[in-house]
């Protein structure tokens, strides 16, 4: 059986789950997920360990924070004036919001705290700072 390379297209089924058990996304009922290793298309950590995998492998594997959405950055939440904030968005602690940053990308940003004048943003990834575990299954090895 061949093993997983840079530049495999490859299907695997996984479940992430926090190191305290609790599952933050899966996989089950639904296809698998397909992508390209070697173009950073999921977390590093995470590709590191489907490299060298065969067909039909499956492995649990805890990934630090550094090698999944990195640590967090407390510069990444930022008070804003909820009167920039147009009035069609309906703000609510939780919501997700999409804006673009001073480069262009875009740039999600999670409402953490409301008062009458401000609005508190913090664009960090929703996972920054958790280490992750993961169970993964090498599905398909495609090209």
């Amino acid at each position: 059986m061949s093993a997983a390379k840079s530049g495999d297209t490859v299907r695997v089924h996984y479940t992430g789950r926090f190191t305290n058990g609790t599952e933050f996304d899966s996989s089950t009922g639904r296809e698998p997920l397909e992508f390209t290793l070697g173009q950073g298309s999921i977390i590093p950590g995470l590709e590191r360990e489907i490299l060298g995998m065969a067909v039909g492998d499956k492995n649990t594997v805890t990934i630090m924070s550094d090698d999944a959405y990195g640590a967090r950055q407390p510069e990444a939440v930022r008070d804003v004036p909820r009167d920039t904030i147009p009035e069609e968005i309906e703000l609510a602690v939780g919501a997700r919001l999409q804006a673009v940053s001073e480069d262009g990308q875009p740039l999600m940003l999670t409402v953490v705290r409301l008062t009458d004048d401000i609005a508190t943003l913090d664009a960090n990834h929703p996972l920054a700072g958790q280490d992750l575990v993961f169970d993964v299954e090498l599905i398909e090895i495609v090209s």
